[in-house]
Parts: C-alpha cells; sequence; structure tokens
C-alpha cells in the first residue's frame, strides 16, 4: 500500500520554529536594526557635529570594530535560523528573498567586518597623525577647514591618504546602508506574517 504524501502545508506545519527560534531571530534582528539606525542616523551626525575632528574619530576606531562584528554575527545566525527551518522542497518565492536578503546581509557586514570598516580606521589614525604634527585636529565639525586643505595640497601622502579615505569611507557606507535597507525589508516581511499587534 503507497504511503499519502504529505501535503505542502502539512510540511510547512511540521517545520514551523518554535516560539524559541522565532524570539531569537526576532532578536536579533531588533538588534542589528536598532544599532545600525542609532549610529548611522543619530550618533555619528551628533558626535560629528559636536566632538573636535579627532575625539570623534577616536571613538568611532574603538566603537566600529563592535559595531561591524554584533552586525556581521546577527545577520549570520538569522540567515541561519530562517534557512534552518524552512523545507527546501517546499520554499516559497518570498522565503527564498527573505534567505538573499539575510545572505546579502552577511555579505555586507562581513565585507565591512574584514575590510572596508578595518581599512577606513586605519587610514583616519595615519591622518590624525601627519594633522597633529601640523597642529590640527581640534576643530569642531566634520567638513574640513582652510587648514586642511592647505595639508592636503602641500602633502603628497596626506593628500593620497584622504584619496583612499574617501573611497573606503565611502565604500563601507554604502555596505552598511545595504545592511540597514536588507534588515528593513526582512523587518517588513516579519510584519506582514503578523496576524495582530
Amino acid at each position: 500500500m503507497e504511503e499519502p504524501v504529505p501535503s505542502q502545508d502539512t510540511m510547512l506545519r511540521d517545520t514551523e520554529p518554535s516560539n524559541t527560534i522565532k524570539l531569537l531571530h526576532l532578536l536579533f534582528l531588533s538588534t542589528s536594526w536598532g544599532m545600525q539606525i542609532w549610529v548611522t542616523f543619530v550618533a555619528g551626525f551628533v558626535m560629528g557635529t559636536h566632538l573636535p575632528r579627532h575625539t570623534f574619530g577616536l571613538i568611532q576606531r574603538k566603537l566600529f570594530p563592535y559595531y561591524f562584528h554584533i552586525l556581521s554575527a546577527c545577520a549570520f545566525l538569522n540567515l541561519t535560523l530562517f534557512a534552518m527551518h524552512l523545507p527546501s522542497e517546499v520554499l516559497r518565492k518570498e522565503q527564498a528573498t527573505q534567505i538573499i536578503i539575510f545572505f546579502v546581509c552577511v555579505a555586507a557586514s562581513v565585507l565591512n567586518t574584514q575590510w572596508f570598516g578595518r581599512v577606513t580606521s586605519e587610514m583616519v589614525a595615519d591622518m590624525h597623525l601627519i594633522e597633529s604634527s601640523h597642529g590640527l585636529g581640534q576643530e569642531v565639525g566634520l567638513l574640513a577647514s582652510k587648514s586642511h586643505r592647505q595639508l592636503c595640497a602641500s602633502n603628497p601622502k596626506y593628500q593620497q591618504l584622504c584619496q583612499q579615505f574617501s573611497l573606503y569611507h565611502t565604500l563601507s557606507s554604502i555596505c552598511n546602508l545595504c545592511c540597514i535597507a536588507c534588515n528593513g525589508l526582512s523587518l517588513y516581511h516579519l510584519a506582514a506574517q503578523l496576524s495582530a499587534l
């Protein structure tokens, strides 16, 4: 006698994650989302407009490795938890899209952790040494002063560091914004699954 083939709904119910897994998934997603919004749109602007440039740079150099590592860990754990509880034989398009979004978030955050963010921090430290030797760095605000522009024009090494910093900072910012977009889409996906608040 032939065994009945389980329906797609039955398989989905059998693989539904426990409340603990759902809680962990939500915890990792909300942690990374909250950190990203705070660091990117609040703390960075407030510190950048109220602290001396070198103080702001020092705080970022000390803070960003933790920030990038925590984001990478949360992104990896979100991908793992989500993928573990989905049967591949009945993967719907929205679930496959969600896995791709988590994977992109992991890739972007790891790039930032291992490369762009680290190199940017190293360049800032080198720039600060040159600026300090010329009596610069205690100005408040992120905009380059006339003295910084003159130093850039007169010191080829500093000019090269500024150009490289601009490139790597842009790439790091793009990775960070990509992770914010991915986590925003993931939150939208979760909100769409809620039947009630």
